[in-house]
């Protein structure tokens, strides 16, 4: 998978590189094809912001995350990536588990078990 990775502040040197795209192999684990994932690097004062986007099918993941160290913002940006993708995973079990039954007869149904 090749990554577009840019900034204009910063080069980005071969391990920060890595380090993204060791993030984004954690994200092949959910065996979703990620779409022209890229990558944007930008400092703000004294902070870094790191920005990506992805698409899934269907849809499009976003996040950014900001962090004094850029492998931490790094970090960050992963973990909300992942917690993205997972939703977008599980989503269709979801509708399906309520698919069928009727609004009035699923909140019987959660009362009763209470």
């Amino acid at each position: 998978m090749s990554i577009a990775i840019s900034s204009q502040v910063i080069d980005i040197t071969p391990a920060i590189r890595e380090r993204i795209e060791s993030r984004f192999e954690k994200l092949n684990r959910r065996q979703i094809a990620l779409i022209t994932p890229h990558v944007m690097i930008q400092k703000e004062g004294l902070n870094y912001l790191v920005e990506a986007s992805a698409g899934v099918p269907g849809e499009t993941l976003f996040a950014q995350a900001e962090d004094e160290n850029l492998y931490a913002a790094i970090n960050d940006l992963g973990h909300k990536l992942e917690r993205q993708l997972t939703k977008y995973a599980e989503k269709p079990l979801a509708q399906r588990a309520n698919a069928g039954q009727p609004a009035a007869e699923a909140e019987a149904e959660a009362e009763s078990e209470e």
